[in-house]
């Protein structure tokens, strides 16, 4: 990998902003995801993947990564940042790009991590998604959850449903994020964005005053209290359709971490609610690809009869077995899924078995 870097050193904010968009530059150059920014280290770039040190560049010092912060940040957001000692925001990079930045100190010293956000939301078959996620799109009301690791795709996935809502028909479509990452151009629907920060205090009071606001479709970009969730749950239970996002790894560890986010006396009450309302969760991991990048496996919960009666009678360690034996019905099976990818070459054993849910039952589909 060829990389351009000065290497000239910082004397104010403003060189600050300089080296940070060269290095940006770099990221959308190199074809990278992601950028890792710290004190005593090389500036790191994230292609396929893969950590890439970016060697000509000299160690960064807590300054440079100080000066770089609060070259884009405001002043009262940065008090707030010395506060809780974390911060999330987007920045707009030339006229085509923007990036997600997580701010934060580690052991006493700024770091920066900042994610490329592509400027074109792509569709589900550029993806290399299963086209049964448009019968999510259409529906009118109800919950439904994309899950996975951190940085595996989750927000992609749903800024393509939003998309392809925006393409098809006439709603009112309102997202609440911290920070906004895709920004959407209205085409059939009217699209409003807001971002917790900045328009709106927290995930829950937004999604609070989305019943006075006529909304049909509301994307939730992270469930992170059990407020949040419960007023999502209310939300898709009184004429809305619901997307989200929770950092799980699987259909039925993401029922449990719903129910477990709640007070005991309240976990009974939201399972039926849950049962009744969730319609469908879709867990997805991007694996290493032959060809280079990558590429999705994926698993899909569809919420039938059966896993109703699961999801009411707290037997979710079922929920498994159920997604294994219902292919007709469109659920995907995460094991089914990277043995199929194995089997069209596009990923090796090794990198697939990494990701199995259960190494026999991988085994097996091999």
């Amino acid at each position: 990998m060829h990389l351009t870097l000065t290497g000239k050193p910082f004397h104010n904010y403003m060189a600050a902003t300089t080296r940070l968009e060269e290095l940006l530059d770099v990221v959308v150059k190199e074809g990278g995801s992601d950028l890792h920014l710290a004190a005593g280290r090389v500036p790191m770039l994230r292609v396929s993947g893969a950590l890439v040190p970016l060697s000509k560049y000299p160690p960064l010092t807590n300054k440079e990564t100080e000066a770089m912060l609060r070259s884009i940040v405001s002043e009262e957001r940065w008090k707030l940042f010395e506060e809780s000692q974390s911060i999330d925001l987007s920045y707009a990079h030339k006229t085509d790009t923007r990036f997600r930045i997580n701010g934060y100190y580690a052991q006493g010293m700024v770091s920066l991590a900042l994610r490329l956000i592509p400027h074109a939301v792509r569709t589900f078959a550029e993806l290399n998604l299963p086209s049964v996620l448009e019968v999510f799109t259409q529906r009118k009301q109800g919950f439904f959850l994309v899950v996975g690791p951190v940085g595996h795709g989750k927000s992609t996935t749903l800024a393509a449903m939003i998309d392809r809502i925006n393409d098809s028909r006439a709603e009112h479509i309102l997202t609440i994020e911290d920070p906004v990452e895709y920004l959407f151009t209205p085409k059939q629907s009217l699209i409003h964005q807001r971002e917790v920060h900045v328009d709106t205090r927290d995930f829950h009071t937004a999604l609070q005053s989305t019943f006075r606001e006529d909304v049909d479709v509301i994307m939730v970009g992270e469930m992170r209290d059990y407020e949040t969730i419960s007023s999502a749950v209310t939300a898709a239970e009184t004429g809305h359709l619901v997307l989200s996002t929770l950092h799980t790894n699987s259909a039925a560890q993401t029922i449990d971490r719903i129910i477990d986010m709640f007070p005991a006396e309240q976990q009974s009450q939201v399972r039926v609610q849950l049962a009744g309302s969730l319609i469908g969760i879709f867990s997805q991991r991007l694996i290493p690809r032959v060809s280079g990048g990558l590429i999705p496996a994926y698993e899909l919960l569809i919420n039938n009869n059966a896993v109703s009666t699961l999801i009411r009678e707290a037997r979710t360690h079922e929920i498994n077995s159920v997604i294994q034996i219902s292919s007709q019905e469109g659920m995907i099976d995460m094991d089914r899924s990277l043995a199929e990818l194995v089997r069209r070459g596009e990923v090796t054993v090794e990198h697939a078995y990494e990701h199995a849910m259960d190494p026999k039952t991988f085994e097996r589909y091999l």
